[in-house]
């Protein structure tokens, strides 16, 4: 079954018909909200909203650990994550979307990995690629479907937040080949890879990063992009949804 990490803007999915609410223990401690099975067009799926129901958890506070468990004991088989960034790639705009292909992940301090106690041998895994190509195609696929103006790729760079980037960072994280920057993409995606749930990212561009323009970065531009594009989002996912395989 596909599971939707839901991040800022979406706390819930509108357009899908909940058949429950479950509240789903782990050895890691509380996902950050009950897992909601729902319908849309027939197919099951599962939706987590990342920061919780309302919006209160911090990046930098997130269980990702248990969020991942909880989703994969709750019947996941392959994750599709929304992820609100700021754009640093010259063509990247306000509501926006990309499909990122990389990760650079500058976070510190995070409990970033399963493998870390009491372990009969140390687990190294494999993150050359850390998008499941297939999946990301599949969004790419349907985007193009849709005749959203997307970008087909690009390399997230995941900060620790909760503050946003000096336009100093910014620059460096430019020179590293950056094209966006958010503060949740890591390690969701690396613990979706050590349980072996394939796990793309649907990222929609709020804000030009720190320094890109003249302009202060405000609350009220970043939620005037996100009320935006987050229509985009949905119909990317509801279509993405529709006939993923059973």
């Amino acid at each position: 079954m596909l599971a939707i990490i839901g991040g800022t803007g979406l706390t819930e999915m509108d357009g899908l018909d909940v058949i429950s609410h479950q509240k789903v223990d782990t050895q890691w401690g509380d996902p950050s909200a009950e897992i909601i099975t729902g319908s849309i067009g027939g197919k099951h799926v599962l939706f987590l909203a990342r920061h919780g129901h309302p919006h209160r958890i911090p990046p930098h506070k997130v269980n990702y650990r248990a969020n991942i468990q909880a989703l994969k004991n709750a019947g996941a088989t392959a994750i599709i994550a929304v992820n609100a960034v700021g754009g640093i790639h010259p063509d990247c705009e306000p509501a926006g979307l990309m499909i990122p292909d990389q990760i650079v992940d500058y976070t510190w301090g995070r409990e970033h990995t399963f493998f870390a106690d009491d372990l009969d041998h140390v687990v190294h895994i494999d993150f050359s690629w850390p998008y499941d190509e297939p999946l990301r195609q599949r969004l790419v696929n349907k985007a193009k479907a849709l005749q959203l103006d997307i970008m087909a790729r690009g390399v997230y760079g995941a900060t620790q937040g909760p503050r946003l980037e000096t336009a100093g960072e910014i620059q460096r994280m430019l020179r590293d080949g950056c094209d966006i920057v958010g503060m949740t993409g890591m390690p969701e995606a690396a613990l979706a890879r050590e349980v072996e749930l394939p796990y793309a990212c649907i990222a929609l561009v709020v804000n030009m990063a720190a320094g890109l323009t003249d302009e202060i970065i405000t609350m009220a531009e970043i939620e005037a992009a996100l009320h935006q594009g987050m229509g985009k989002v949905l119909s990317l996912l509801t279509e993405s949804i529709a006939d993923y395989p059973a």
